[in-house]
């Protein structure tokens, strides 16, 4: 019997995702709200796959096959029906979520693991619009999902011993090494260190005290990091780190989690990293 997976978001979280377990033999449903949304997902996909194939990581045929478990849709009540893992992977707001999640325990079978993408944002309040937190989980994926390890696991508060279990089992299916976060704190283990990181850096070079280039300079040579803050915050997205960041300091009134004035700018004026051409460095 396949396995069956729904990711909710067909954006780059969701394409990894859908990636990783569609070449691992899950047959996944990607559902976005329009269909250029599903084509950009599915493209980016295609892509990926071509490219570790070109490397040798995939055959040709093996890259094909992935691609062919995927089944674009826009609509929920297809993409969830029997799925026994779905993963939501939209936007970091705790309404958005929250009104997936009301459709999620409406929608999908009696059992399904019911599991957010949110890199910040407490699982207990994401599962307390559901008639079944015991089947609400975190699994913090990292961007870009194909080549990052890890997968960080997340109790709610009422998050059953059943549903993490097969919560790690999907992750290790897809290749991803897991750590289990015990207690729903925001932010987690890895938002947590890497937002204080983050805002730390944004403050030293707002401020004029180096270049963003010496900054992640010194934590690459001085502390063996693989990239600098700033680097990984134009990488992961400045409108998602300062929104996990915003989401942290909300919760609990920590000041070295409050997002700095240049980061909030820079989400105003568009330039949010990577994805737009400019961060802190251009692309």
């Amino acid at each position: 019997m396949s396995k069956k997976l729904a990711v909710i978001g067909a954006g780059l979280m969701g394409s990894g995702i859908a990636q990783v377990a569609a070449a691992a033999g899950y047959d996944v449903a990607v559902r976005d709200v329009t269909d250029e949304a599903l084509k950009r997902g599915t493209d980016g996909i295609r892509a990926s796959l071509e490219k570790f194939a070109a490397k040798g990581r995939y055959t040709p045929e093996e890259a094909e096959a992935a691609l062919g478990r995927l089944h674009p849709t826009t609509d929920l009540a297809e993409a969830v029906d029997g799925a026994d893992v779905v993963v939501e992977a939209v936007f970091e707001s705790v309404e958005v979520k929250q009104e997936i999640f009301r459709e999620l325990d409406r929608l999908a079978k009696p059992g399904a693991v019911l599991a957010t993408n949110t890199s910040a944002i407490p699982i207990t309040q994401i599962a307390a619009v559901t008639g079944r937190p015991e089947d609400v989980v975190g699994t913090h994926f990292f961007s870009p999902v194909p080549m990052m390890q890890l997968c960080e696991l997340v109790r709610g508060y009422k998050t059953s011993d059943e549903t993490l279990a097969k919560a790690r089992s999907f992750a290790e299916e897809v290749g991803k090494t897991c750590i289990v976060v015990n207690r729903d704190v925001a932010g987690f283990v890895t938002t947590r260190l890497i937002a204080a990181l983050v805002v730390e850096a944004v403050k030293l070079y707002e401020s004029g005290v180096a270049t963003a280039e010496d900054i992640d300079l010194a934590c690459k040579l001085g502390f063996g990091h693989a990239m600098g803050p700033l680097a990984t915050t134009d990488l992961t997205g400045v409108d998602i780190l300062r929104n996990a960041t915003r989401n942290i300091y909300t919760e609990t009134q920590d000041e070295k989690f409050s997002p700095p004035e240049l980061l909030n700018r820079m989400v105003t004026a568009g330039d949010l990293g990577r994805k737009s051409g400019k961060g802190f460095y251009s692309y």
